[in-house]
């Protein structure tokens, strides 16, 4: 029976009423009262026209694959016939690994560390022993492992666990010192008990300690081996009940291993020793020796060591045993870092490693313990890392491991995800890349190959980034739900090292990792790629298949501006045009070696945070740096964190911004065409109510006064907004000043009201990283310790009041808002505006009040074709500009007409003068055509910059613009989607009439939003920060999914989730792993085609022939029933207090797993009953005929019996 569909009822009253997605009294910056659609016009026509595809069904949230080093591990088990890994963890996780692709991913419900992993080798199962004293068996012969059985210790605590091949009964040793037996099939303990009072000897008084080592003996299965912890080692027969022999140690025992033979064990120690003895002698060892240990002289007893943890002892069948331990190194060489020594013959070799161990295991040839063992590798589990060591030769070198392991080699700070990128240049990056790869791995195979994996059905090529805290960035190849390394890039290569003493001015804004990513900007299409770091700076990169050496250009930009001196004029009065030579900008020359570093006791000016290489830099095949832009210091302040980025390969142009203001670069002709604080972009268009202010000042506090008090010391003005210059020219010449402006008069004369902006006390957090910035409650009117500047008519800005709270008393700190903390406000316009749902293209100067009192970031940009202004005729290059309060405000980029000129040519910058607003920070934007598709973007097709033949060509770059097909017709011709942190938007463009309004979220806020493509049709997806993502339809803003995914308990997965094309998304579940997820409900139907197998049926390898005079002399080496032993018929039942059945759902699970979400499989499986139904009868009749020929010739047989009875032998 099919499932009932709530979301399908929704879909439809979603349908039938157009404005349902619209939120109510939502009437800010254009949007359409109560979510309803403007009235009239093409609006109509639009809508219309549009059929959205997308319905609820349509998507389902499910993880597909974790990628990356297993966090915190403890513990390690292979199967050698399966040939898989196991690993456990602190956080109750289990990742089993096989060959690459076969990578799956259990966790245990309730989060116990894990402390021991035991496979039932080529059983397709494991049992995993917790912290929580729970023992659980995983069915591993299913894609999705699940929990067949659990059983709950209540009285005891687990210490270790013991699997004997081929064997359903475990050993389990506990804290107290006993030994229970637990029937592995039906899960349920059994009535024999190995209590520790009867292990050791009645006349010892003292505690052994907890079971710290279990095992059979490789001779004969009914001794069982215990070690305890305070060195004490018993002979357990089983059979008998009794102990067989004692040993006794002054130190401490860590793990025992048996010789294969049977006769002969050896011990690992807490003082560093290893103990070997003999069953024939046990009452002193037969070797004693500490391997790092220092020889003293006769008589004296060889000094301590650090513990020996583990002791493997392998034998080889041509060559001497390997005895191989970790730890047991000298007290003395306290700076050594963790090692395993591998003791061969005489040869000792240490591996030292570069994180502490916490497991290893030998991989041998046979699984029998009896047999020799041959190892061949060596697995070894550190803290953050997991490597095989190469046994077959004699230098031992590692194997490569084909895991991406090493994701966290440098902590991650951002990661961008891109779905169906072209399918060259996965090839192009790995073929880079491979360059560049270690050297000195061992020649053969990766061992760990168990499993099986198939490429599915999904295709299309998906590359990951991930940018690091060393100023690494790692490009992966993440096709079909692998993970694969393909291309790493240093961006600290283009910076001067940092010498001792010279990293103050970058302390000051970051306490360590200097270089580290912060944002990543990259187009697959033009292959551009930008960066920007935690030390205020952005590098734009271009590709080449070509090795170059050349100078690194560098651009410094200052963008600290404090906001002065702001007389709010009187409605009536109309203010002076300011003087707009004081605001021309300055030059910008490229910077080179003329940064100079301000001498202690001097305000910092005009500095870099890091220095740029001077001399010729070689720049290997790959990303090659094309410009550096630095912000720089002013006035003794440090710059600010970049808090958006954007890149037009088309244009040739990068945009940053934050909490300071917006620049835009243009890295062609390598000019800055802006620089303009937040404010300055509003007033830009609103010349007749803007005041002339004074020069910005420095400020000095003096300390004989309560509140800090600021004299005055002019500095030229930094406004910003101007034409790149040609070559040659540096500054723009004041004559163009007055036509710079000429086009915006009219419109600002227009506007005869002011409207004032209340602000209300609340805040809430706008952007999701690590640098949150505690604001106080800033109110929009004057407070008592600034009325005397308010009363003549001067407001403090914020640099100004952010001073104020740092000097007063009793006032915690007022830091700068490093990622923008974003104010609610309320935008009351008039009648007319709310009639146009539109703002005017000019802005009140009494908007500044809100800047004031609290700097407003740029939080997004977006480059796109689209109209500039208010019923424009025709699209143009243009930028949005979203900021944390919410408003979104567009720039006019004047580009030249002919390709040629781009290159000489100035590119004029103009702020519009539009307006649009929303609430909350403003987190992306995207564009739709009239018919509903998506418009990406326009990007310059790829060419190799450093190609010599095509240099001798003409040099003409192929733009691919993606505008929208031309029409005849008079009205709307393009959408505008605009996501905040609140709500969403979908405006229509040229009449800038909100169509579509949606509340998101109320009580929470949005971390990331993004516009995704989901089968060929374009949708909204968000994830809050309460853990719910959401998806909605575009350009209604239908809701088709919410669901309370994750909660957002760590600010990691703030920063690094990100949404991508088709329906998949990731973010960094821990410090060392990538958790991907998808919301498309065909990928998780085909997720079970997708997924590796675990389980591969092969045949257990044949015991070796001990030979005829081996088996005499030998020993026992004879089997005993095992069954009979601790079966309930000869050893009882346990005490039902001792541990607890708990069933799994496994059956369930296998059912899902084997069915793979596919519903033809029961057809199938209909199928196939009657087949075999059908192939039963035949089996039947066949067997009816061979029953009637065996009665005739038995009968036969029976009379030629009897016909040949009574002769003899002779008469034959």
């Amino acid at each position: 029976m099919k499932k009932f569909n709530f979301r399908k009822v929704l879909d439809g009253l979603t349908a039938s009423s157009p404005g349902s997605s619209s939120s109510s009294g939502s009437n800010s910056g254009g949007g359409a009262g109560s979510g309803s659609m403007h009235p009239g016009g093409t609006a109509g026509v639009l809508r219309e026209e549009i059929q959205e595809t997308l319905t609820s069904d349509y998507f389902q949230i499910c993880k597909t694959v974790r990628h990356g080093f297993p966090y915190q591990p403890t513990a390690l088990a292979f199967d050698p016939v399966q040939k898989i890994l196991a690993i456990g963890t602190r956080t109750g996780a289990i990742r089993i690994l096989g060959r690459p692709g076969v990578d799956c991913y259990c966790q245990h419900e309730s989060g116990a560390a894990v402390l021991q992993l035991q496979f039932l080798i080529n059983e397709g199962a494991l049992v995993s022993a917790g912290s929580d004293d729970t023992l659980h068996l995983w069915n591993l012969r299913q894609k999705r492992p699940a929990i067949l059985h659990s059983l709950k210790f209540n009285r005891e605590r687990i210490t270790y666990c013991h699997l004997p091949f081929q064997s359903k009964w475990l050993y389990v040793g506990t804290e107290r010192g006993n030994t229970h037996i637990v029937n592995i099939e039906s899960f349920i303990l059994s009535g024999y008990v190995i209590m520790w009072n009867k292990a050791i000897e009645l006349s010892t008084k003292t505690h052994p300690g907890p079971v710290v080592h279990l095992s059979d003996s490789p001779r004969d299965e009914g001794k069982l081996l215990i070690g305890y912890e305070n060195g004490t080692v018993v002979f357990w027969d089983l059979k008998s009940k009794r102990a067989e022999l004692r040993v006794y140690y002054d130190e401490a025992i860590h793990s025992i291993d048996w010789h294969h033979e049977g006769k002969q064990f050896m011990c690992s120690h807490s003082d560093g020793s290893l103990t070997l003895w003999n069953l024939k002698s046990p009452s002193r060892p037969f070797q004693t020796t500490i391997p790092h240990g220092k020889t003293q002289r006769e008589g004296r007893k060889s000094e301590s060591c650090k513990p020996i943890l583990k002791v493997e002892y392998k034998t080889c069948r041509n060559s001497e045993p390997f005895i191989i331990f970790s730890g047991g190194l000298s007290y003395d060489k306290a700076c050594r870092r963790p090692s395993l020594t591998i003791m061969h013959g005489k040869a000792i070799t240490v591996l030292e490693m570069d994180h502490p161990i916490v497991e290893f295991l030998t991989l041998c040839e046979t699984p029998y313990p009896n047999e020799f063992q041959e190892p061949y590798a060596v697995a070894v589990l550190l803290e953050k890392d997991l490597i095989v060591v190469d046994l077959t030769q004699s230098n031992f070198p590692i194997f490569e491991n084909p895991y991406p392991v090493d994701i966290h080699e440098s902590p991650v700070t951002c990661t961008a995800y891109f779905a169906d990128c072209p399918p060259d240049l996965i090839l192009v990056l790995y073929s880079i890349g491979v360059k560049h790869k270690k050297q000195g791995y061992s020649n053969k195979e990766w061992p760990i190959s168990g499993g099986v994996w198939n490429l599915g059905t999904q295709t299309y090529p998906e590359i990951i980034i991930t940018g690091h805290a060393d100023g690494s960035i790692k490009f992966w190849d993440a096709s079909a739900i692998t993970l694969q390394m393909l291309y790493k890039l240093k961006t600290s290569k283009v910076f001067e090292k940092q010498k001792v003493g010279e990293g103050k001015q970058t302390c000051e804004i970051v306490e360590e990792d200097p270089y580290a990513i912060q944002m990543i900007y990259w187009c697959p299409e033009s292959r551009i790629f930008c960066v920007s770091g935690v030390s205020a700076y952005v590098i734009i990169y271009k590709f080449s298949r070509h090795e170059i050496t050349t100078e690194i250009v560098s651009l410094e930009v200052r963008l600290q501006y404090d906001i002065e001196d702001i007389i709010t004029p009187e409605p009536e009065t109309s203010p002076p045009f300011p003087d707009l030579s004081s605001q021309l900008p300055s030059s910008r020359s490229l910077s080179g070696s003329t940064n100079t570093v301000a001498s202690e006791g001097v305000t910092k000016d005009s500095i870099p945070c890091l220095n740029v290489k001077t001399r010729p830099v070689r720049m290997p095949p790959g990303y090659q740096a094309e410009l550096v832009i630095q912000l720089v210091w002013v006035d003794g302040e440090p710059p600010q964190q970049i808090t958006s980025l954007a890149v037009s390969s088309a244009y040739g142009i990068v945009a940053f911004g934050n909490c300071n203001g917006l620049a835009v670069v243009d890295f062609i002709q390598k000019t800055v065409l802006l620089s303009m604080g937040t404010i300055d972009l509003y007033r830009s268009s609103d010349l007749y109510q803007r005041q002339p202010r004074s020069p910005r000042k420095n400020k000095q506090f003096i300390a004989d006064s309560g509140l800090t008090e600021l004299n005055d010391s002019p500095v030229p003005l930094e406004l910003e907004r101007c034409k790149s210059p040609t070559p040659g020219l540096a500054t723009r010449t004041p004559e163009a000043a007055p036509g710079f402006y000429r086009n915006e008069i009219p419109a600002v004369r227009q506007r005869n009201q002011v409207h004032h902006l209340p602000v209300k006390g609340s805040r809430k957090l706008s952007l999701p990283t690590d640098l949150k910035a505690d604001l106080d409650h800033v109110n929009g009117h004057c407070t008592s310790p600034t009325s005397q500047s308010c009363s003549s008519g001067k407001r403090l800005s914020s640099a100004d009041v952010s001073k104020v709270n740092r000097w007063a008393p009793g006032r915690p700190p007022f830091r700068k808002a490093q990622s923008a903390a974003c104010m609610e406000i309320s935008l009351p316009v008039t009648t007319e505006e709310s009639r146009e749902n539109s703002y005017n293209r000019s802005r009140s100067s009494s908007i500044s009040s809100i800047d004031k009192d609290s700097k407003e970031a740029i939080t997004a940009l977006y480059f796109m074709e689209s109209f500039v202004r208010k019923n424009d005729s025709t699209i143009s290059p243009c930028l949005f500009v979203g900021t944390s309060l919410g408003m979104v405000l567009i720039i006019s980029l004047n580009l030249p007409s002919e390709d040629e000129q781009r290159f000489t040519e100035p590119v004029m910058v103009l702020p519009s003068g539009t307006f649009l607003s929303l609430k909350g920070a403003v987190l992306t934007f995207s564009c739709m055509d009239r018919t509903g598709r998506l418009m990406q973007p326009p990007y310059e097709v790829w060419r190799d910059p450093n190609n010599i033949d095509e240099n001798e060509k003409s040099w003409r770059r192929k733009l691919v613009m993606n505008c929208p097909s031309p029409s005849q017709e008079i009205g709307d011709h393009q959408y505008t989607i605009i996501c905040s942190e609140k709500q969403a938007k979908v405006f229509s463009l040229p009449s800038q009439t909100c169509l579509y309004v949606h509340n998101i979220t109320e009580t929470s806020f949005i971390l990331q939003a993004d516009v995704v493509v989901m089968c060929n049709s374009a949708c909204l997806a968000c994830f809050c920060a309460n853990g719910h993502i959401m998806i909605m339809s575009l350009p209604s803003l239908r809701p088709m999914l919410d669901v309370n995914y994750l909660p957002l308990t760590d600010m990691r997965i703030a920063r690094t989730f990100c949404f991508t094309n088709e329906g998949q998304a990731l973010y960094l579940v821990s410090p060392t792993e990538i958790q991907r997820l998808t919301y498309s409900q065909e990928m998780c139907d085909n997720l079970q085609d997708m997924l590796g197998d675990l389980f591969t049926p092969i045949e257990t390898p044949e015991a070796q022939n001990r030979g005829f005079l081996k088996g005499l002399f030998g020993g026992s080496g004879q089997t005993f029933d095992r069954e009979e032993l601790f079966g309930e018929a000869s050893a009882g039942k346990a005490s039902r207090s001792l541990a607890q059945h708990i069933p799994g759902p496994g059956g369930i699970e296998g059912m899902k797993g084997a069915a793979g979400g596919v519903m033809g499989e029961l057809t199938r499986a209909r199928i196939a009953l009657d087949e075999r139904g059908q192939r039963l009868g035949e089996l039947e009749e066949k067997t009816a005929g061979m029953m009637t020929s065996a009665e005739a010739f038995s009968k036969h047989a029976h009379e030629l019996m009897l016909k040949y009875k009574d002769k003899k032998w002779y008469q034959f």
